[in-house]
């Protein structure tokens, strides 16, 4: 998902701003969809794959700082960047604590927009690894017996062999068996990649089954 071709997607009520921007981002290759508000954004469904939003920050409707978090709860992977032709630095500061990436005072040009794309588009493309990491991971998760699981818990938390067995009042043999399947199933080859994951499947917390 990582390597599809990046989205933009443009919200701006002014329909010459956001033919510009489209513009100057399909010069360098980015998909765009541009939008007159968050609304049409928000209807226009999943946006899959790395990308960013670009925002105005004075829109009819739901503006851009109060669709902020609802923006970030609803597409995570797309990061924010606010544009505005009457912004303030206490309302850029607001944002950028608020999580955008970045805040550009119209007017600017291709000098001043990719920049902020291509930082935006990198992070979205992390944000996108990550999750397919994680979901790959869920996945193999979901292979492992409930007792695989206690005894990689255990591992990664530093216990032998010996100590999981008594804890678990089970031969060390079984241990070995359950603890080599387990890992072949994690697709693991050493308890520091074990540790890494456990603590990415949570896995450590008392209360992870």
């Amino acid at each position: 998902m990582t390597d599809l071709q990046p989205v933009v997607s443009v919200v701006d009520d002014e329909p010459g701003v956001r033919a510009y921007l489209a513009a100057l981002l399909m010069a360098r290759d980015y998909r765009v969809i541009a939008l007159a508000s968050v609304e049409e954004l928000l209807e226009h469904g999943a946006l899959e794959g790395p990308g960013c939003l670009i925002l105005d920050i004075f829109l009819p409707g739901l503006n851009g700082l109060d669709a902020q978090q609802i923006l970030m709860d609803t597409f995570r992977h797309l990061p924010i960047i606010f544009i505005s032709g009457q912004g303030s630095i206490p309302m850029s500061v607001q944002a950028m604590r608020a999580g955008a990436v970045d805040f550009l005072s119209k007017p600017f040009g291709g000098e001043q927009l990719w920049p902020a794309v291509e930082r935006a588009v990198d992070l979205s493309r992390h944000i996108c690894a990550e999750r397919a990491e994680q979901r790959e991971l869920e996945e193999r998760l979901g292979r492992l017996t409930h007792r695989e699981i206690e005894v990689l818990r255990l591992v990664a938390v530093g216990r032998m062999n010996k100590q999981i067995a008594a804890e678990l009042d089970i031969v060390e043999k079984t241990v070995k068996v359950h603890r080599s399947r387990g890992m072949r199933k994690l697709e693991l080859r050493s308890v520091a990649e074990l540790v890494r994951v456990a603590d990415k499947l949570d896995l450590l917390s008392p209360h992870s089954s």
